[in-house]
C-alpha cells in the first residue's frame, strides 16, 4: 500500500496521486510538486489515503511543499503573460488555418504548450521555429485538441443554462452513446442532445446506471406478462413510475398497468 494525496493543476483537470513525504494536505491546500513536465503548482482534491500499488503510476513522485504566497504571485504572472501572448499570436496561428485555444506555462516557466484545433495537417515547422526564436529559455510544444477538449478549454452555458460539465468538474471525457439517450426516453433529435462541441452531452451519462440498474427486475418490452386482460405483449416499461405499457390482443387501444398489481405475473 501507498500512502497518497490526490492533485489536481487545473479546476476540471485530471487527478494525479503524489507522495505526501510524511506531511497531511488537507483538500483545498496548494502545493508544488515535481511532475514529468517539471516544478508544477497544483491543489489538493484528495486528502491523504491508502492505495494499493497497481492503482499508482509509478515513478510516485513526492510533494515538494505547500505553496507560499511568492508561489501564487508567480502563477498570477504567468497566467496573465499567458492571456497577452495568446492576444498577440492568434493571427498567426490563423494564417496556418490554426485555431488557438489556450498557452499555458509550466509553473517554473520551463515550458510552454500552445493548444490548438485545425482541420486538417498543418505544416507548422515555420512557427515553431519562430516560437523557439521568441521563448528562447522555454521548451515550446504545440497540442493539437478535439472539439470536445476545445469546449473544456473554452467554457461556456450548456443548454441546460449552467457552466458546461467539462470546464468545471468533470476530469476525463467518458464514453456516450446514443443507447443512453433510448433509455431514458429521450428525443432523439440531435440538436437536443448535443452540447457545444456538436458532440453528445457528457451528461448523457450520469444517470445512465440508474436506468440500467432500473430494468432489472421488471419485463422487458416485446415480452409478454399474464394479466386480468390474460397474455399480453409488452409495449414500453417506466421503472421510474413502476408502470408497464402493454397491448391485449382484444383491446386496439395500448393499456398502461401498474405493476403492483396483483393479478400480472411474467
Amino acid at each position: 500500500m501507498y500512502r497518497v494525496v490526490g492533485v489536481r493543476f487545473k479546476p476540471a483537470g485530471k487527478i494525479y496521486y503524489f507522495d505526501p513525504a510524511g506531511s497531511e494536505f488537507g483538500v483545498h491546500a496548494n502545493v508544488i510538486v515535481e511532475t514529468s513536465h517539471g516544478v508544477e503548482f497544483g491543489t489538493v482534491v484528495l486528502p491523504s489515503k491508502d492505495v494499493k500499488e497497481r492503482d499508482i503510476v509509478q515513478p510516485l513522485r513526492k510533494i515538494i511543499r505547500s505553496a507560499t504566497s511568492d508561489d501564487f504571485a508567480r502563477m498570477n504572472r504567468n497566467s496573465v503573460e499567458a492571456v497577452q501572448d495568446l492576444a498577440s499570436l492568434t493571427d498567426r496561428f490563423k494564417q496556418l488555418k490554426m485555431k488557438l485555444l489556450q498557452i499555458e506555462y509550466t509553473f517554473d516557466r520551463s515550458k510552454m504548450y500552445f493548444y490548438y484545433t485545425a482541420e486538417g495537417r498543418v505544416d507548422f515547422r515555420e512557427l515553431v521555429k519562430y516560437l523557439v526564436s521568441l521563448y528562447r529559455r522555454t521548451r515550446v510544444e504545440l497540442r493539437q485538441v478535439g472539439v470536445r477538449d476545445e469546449a473544456k478549454l473554452i467554457g461556456g452555458i450548456g443548454p441546460c443554462g449552467r457552466i458546461l460539465c467539462c470546464s468545471t468538474f468533470l476530469g476525463e471525457f467518458e464514453p456516450v452513446s446514443i443507447k443512453m439517450a433510448k433509455d431514458q426516453k429521450l428525443s432523439l433529435n440531435p440538436v437536443k442532445l448535443s452540447g457545444l462541441c456538436g458532440r453528445l452531452m457528457c451528461c448523457l451519462r450520469f444517470e445512465t446506471h440508474n436506468y440500467e440498474s432500473g430494468k432489472s427486475g421488471f419485463p422487458s418490452p416485446g415480452g409478454t406478462i399474464t394479466t386480468a386482460y390474460g397474455q399480453v405483449k409488452v409495449v414500453a416499461v417506466h421503472p421510474e413510475t413502476n408502470k408497464v405499457v402493454v397491448q391485449s390482443p382484444s383491446r386496439p387501444a395500448p393499456i398502461e398497468l401498474d405493476l403492483d398489481d396483483p393479478e400480472i405475473s411474467w
